[in-house]
């Protein structure tokens, strides 16, 4: 039986359907040449063709972070439509510089701030050492800046010469570690805080809890920030040749110092030789087209970091043989499995048992750059580094920015811990936080009532107030938990538990003052840490450096390899691809996020958090 005749209506429908599928088979496979095209460039493309006498423009853009956070694929993706990283990690740099320092075709760095958003200061002295590495072996670095702040500029002053910009400035005005507090907040709402914590001043619990800073807080935050404040002054004074007291009581009397210029902060800024000459771009281009190669228009012959690092990759890449393991421990300590940017407890320690079940690693640096979180995921790390050591490989610890409470905890096992000078760390206590909303509940004519088998049964229900046999529970486990931190340390560094307490109890030191006290071992940085681990490893002078991450998907390597493809940069500019730009959760909203992913799924937590990052 034949099929009946289709119907105009149907025979229309029939046609857009018929297009629409074409249509979408047409772009997929367009969309499949492209990538087959990128890719095929991107693994045959030459190397960029370095001339001598080239500067190296060191220009980076978002925060300077120990790993990048975001996918590999979205960082590729974001690098075809054009976007600005917001991060770019502190290896790549300290790499660029390094191998530049050693290559005959660079003749100088020219270095260009205006873009860091953000860059701890332990990460400016790692930078600044580099610097330094780069003019011991003659070549001189000009910095180009249309302004900085503080940070930033403790690496500019590394430079032989600054320029900064007429109409910009150089802000220097000291540390602060100011706090929102949340208890009046939460008393309108009528929620209860308990707070349980051991250690005069383990202060990060208090917003919960108190609408002011407590003495003890303050007390611990003046003397640290007092201590790297210094730090701070005395070494931009030696580089710059300025008397740090006179610099200081510059800053203090900021007011009449800018009324004497006229409110020319510029102006001020050479008055107080914190940089040599005031010079637009364009005048800094001319000056930098005199003292090297010039090119084309009014430029000079450059190449930008991103492109060095790419066409010096091959020389960077490991050959095999003995190697130092790095593992970058950065951002927060929480629970299970955590992509880069952040410490899971499980994450990164199957990353840490992989280091330490290759036979071709011989020692392993840990990196951390982390105020801490949760207990027991700091001790998952901890335990795996320890079963490191136990296998006979050296551990080092490398401190960055920040290594307090949980990130002093997993630094623990290890052989030797080096920091900054300027590295906050410390911490060592430990606090319980738990939340009850019956007066809340209240407000809204809601009263919980019932009746449970035990004393204990439903005492973690948000709804009724916290028993006193429950809040005795909890400080026994709190207080047992503060136990075992000072005895892991009174361990690890030779003490004994009492005098551990006297310099713990949650406070917070430099790290200076954590090498005064015991609590570190030497003062340096991360290429200091890794040496004496090899030295420790007795791997002599070759070895290999290896950062130990998660592997990339086969998807992830295909988008790296199209991010770097100048043909896949030039298809998606054609087209009009975009994407947003990346953001960072930085300050009080990151902890506040963290503090609420440690304690997703349970009814309490523990946490060994500092809270203490300066501004």
């Amino acid at each position: 039986m034949a099929d009946a005749p289709r119907g105009p209506i149907r025979r229309f429908f029939g046609a857009i359907w018929n297009t629409v599928n074409f249509t979408r088979r047409l772009v997929f496979n367009l969309i499949f040449v492209i990538v087959l095209v990128a890719v095929v460039k991107a693994l045959f493309a030459e190397r960029a063709v370095i001339e001598s006498r080239t500067a190296l423009v060191l220009d980076p853009a978002g925060a300077v972070v120990e790993q990048f956070s975001s996918d590999p694929a979205q960082r590729a993706l974001a690098g075809l439509a054009g976007n600005q990283e917001a991060e770019v990690q502190l290896r790549d740099l300290l790499d660029a510089i390094d191998a530049a320092a050693k290559d005959s075709r660079i003749e100088r760095m020219v270095f260009v701030p205006d873009q860091i958003t953000a860059l701890g200061l332990a990460s400016a002295r790692e930078l600044g050492a580099a610097f330094d590495r780069f003019k011991a072996s003659g070549k001189e670095i000009v910095a180009v800046s249309a302004g900085m702040e503080q940070n930033v500029y403790l690496l500019a002053a590394h430079a032989n010469r600054i320029l900064l910009d007429p109409e910009g400035a150089v802000l220097l005005e000291g540390f602060a570690n100011y706090r929102s507090y949340y208890k009046g907040a939460l008393d309108k709402l009528g929620v209860q805080a308990h707070l349980i914590r051991v250690g005069t001043y383990k202060s990060a619990g208090e917003p919960y809890v108190l609408d002011h800073a407590s003495d003890a807080a303050k007390e611990a935050d003046a003397y640290w920030m007092g201590g790297i404040w210094q730090e701070y002054l005395d070494e931009v004074g030696s580089l710059r040749k300025i008397d740090p007291a006179g610099l200081a009581d510059d800053i203090a009397h900021y007011d009449s110092r800018i009324a004497a210029q006229d409110g020319d902060l510029a102006k001020l800024a050479l008055e107080q030789k914190l940089v040599d000459e005031l010079a637009t771009r364009a005048q800094a281009r001319a000056q930098l087209r005199a003292l090297g190669a010039a090119e084309g228009g009014d430029s000079f012959r450059q190449i930008d970091f991103r492109r060095y690092l790419g066409s010096t990759l091959a020389q960077r890449l490991p050959r095999g043989g003995d190697a130092v393991a790095v593992v970058v421990a950065q951002g927060e300590i929480v629970p299970g499995e955590r992509q880069p940017g952040m410490i899971g407890g499980t994450s990164t320690a199957n990353i840490i048992r992989g280091a330490r079940e290759d036979a071709s690693v011989k020692a392993i640096v840990l990196r951390v750059n982390s105020p801490g979180g949760d207990v027991f995921a700091s001790e998952q790390v901890r335990r795996e580094l320890a079963l490191a050591r136990e296998a006979g490989k050296p551990v080092v610890v490398s401190m960055g920015d920040v290594a307090a409470s949980g990130g002093y905890w997993i630094s623990l096992a290890s052989d030797e811990i080096w920091a900054e000078p300027n590295t906050i760390t410390g911490s060592i206590g430990i606090f319980g936080l738990f939340m009850t909303i019956p007066d809340a509940l209240g407000k809204l004519g809601i009263n919980t009532d019932g009746v449970g088998t035990t004393p204990l049964a439903g005492a973690f229900d948000i709804r009724r107030p916290l028993s006193a046999q429950m809040e005795a529970v909890l400080s026994s486990v709190i207080g047992r938990g503060y136990q075992q931190f000072i005895g892991n340390v009174a361990k690890a560094r030779g003490k004994t538990p009492e005098q551990v307490d006297q310099i713990a109890q949650g406070r917070v030191w430099s790290g200076a003052q954590a090498k005064e006290r015991g609590l570190v071992d030497k003062l340096g940085g991360l290429t200091d840490a890794i040496a004496s681990a090899a030295a420790r490893a007795k791997l002599g002078e070759n070895f290999q450096v290896r950062y130990v991450e998660p592997p990339m998907s086969p998807w992830q390597r295909i988008a790296m390899a199209i991010g770097g493809s100048d043909a896949a940069v030039g298809i998606a500019r054609w087209s009009g691809f975009s994407l947003p730009p990346g953001t960072l959760n930085r300050g009080e909203m990151r902890e506040l996020s963290a503090l609420a992913d440690i304690l997703r799924g349970k009814r309490y937590a523990m946490f060994a958090h500092c809270l203490c990052e300066p501004h």
